[in-house]
């Protein structure tokens, strides 16, 4: 199976290079510094399961031969660009992952694509960029999950699914992608929100009584607005995900979080952004995610116009 990685930051970095260390054929779609690096000396992982270097990566920054599947890694602000990019790998039988942050990948991509190519996706990973061509994982068992959209059977994710199980990724095909897509949404937004708003790591945050309470009631914003989109989560769903803020390693923090205090353009919009618009939208009140949403509205427009963009 020929499988084409859109981006090498922590998650694409992280996937591609355990996919291409097991043997698969996997080509990494990159640009810059990244591309250099990876045709020069491959890529490393510096990971709390252990360290690995694949010295000889496949990579381009002009995709032209059809693939199998395409895992979408970049930024959820780069998804649009990133799917013009591969139009011209996408065959027949293509079948295209999202695995951003976030709640509409799957829409963006169609809107490109077309509804055939596209599938549900996540995943989850505490992993970033060490330097170009090298990934350090800090946290959490690295997962994957995918389904296609409307429920059905799949051969040809069950295909995928088998190409990175055997790379020793966990990998599932949940029966509803969509409410799996919602239960990480629950997981990340607040997350996002709270430590960038903190500048703080969770294990600092979740300690404070008043700043674990902005989560719980962030967290029930959202598990809200799930509601009132159609998706029923589990009753414990609150529990649950600040269970898993208490099970992340204490210097755990959000690419969103890592992007806003490095003066970078942020997910801010594809994740509090969001909940703050389908809120309106479906008449749910998220006065939390509006506050933080507002809060960091003016360091994210500073980094965008300092990185070039309206």
């Amino acid at each position: 199976m020929r499988i084409a990685v859109i981006g090498a930051g922590g998650v694409g970095g992280y996937f591609g290079a355990r996919l291409a260390a097991a043997g698969a054929d996997v080509t990494f779609v990159v640009r810059g510094r990244t591309l250099d690096v990876l045709r020069r000396r491959g890529i490393r992982v510096e990971s709390i399961a252990g360290d690995f270097t694949v010295p000889n990566v496949k990579a381009t920054d002009s995709p032209s031969d059809p693939v199998d599947a395409i895992l979408m890694a970049t930024k959820a602000w780069q998804l649009r660009e990133a799917a013009e990019q591969v139009r011209p790998i996408v065959g027949p039988e293509t079948v295209v992952v999202p695995l951003q942050n976030g709640i509409d990948a799957p829409e963006q991509l169609a809107s490109v694509l077309g509804e055939s190519h596209v599938a549900g996706g996540l995943c989850a990973i505490v992993a970033f960029v060490e330097e170009p061509g090298v990934i350090r994982h800090i946290g959490a068992e690295p997962l994957i999950a995918f389904g296609e959209m409307d429920g059905r059977p799949s051969e040809r994710l069950e295909r995928l699914r088998d190409v990175i199980v055997a790379a020793g990724i966990k990998c599932e095909i949940p029966p509803d992608i969509r409410r799996s897509m919602w239960t990480k949404f629950v997981f990340i937004a607040p997350f996002s929100g709270v430590g960038s708003i903190t500048r703080m790591p969770v294990g600092t945050w979740r300690t404070v009584p008043e700043t674990r309470s902005l989560a719980e009631r962030a967290v029930a914003e959202v598990i809200a607005l799930a509601g009132a989109a159609g998706v029923r989560l589990d009753d414990d769903a609150g529990a649950r995900t600040m269970a898993r803020y208490d099970a992340l390693p204490p210097a755990s923090t959000p690419s969103m979080q890592r992007d806003i205090e490095g003066g970078r353009p942020s997910e801010l919009e594809a994740q509090l952004g969001d909940v703050v618009r389908l809120g309106r939208k479906h008449g749910v009140p998220t006065p939390l995610h509006e506050w933080m949403y507002a809060a960091l509205l003016p360091a994210e427009g500073a980094a965008r116009a300092a990185a070039g963009m309206t």
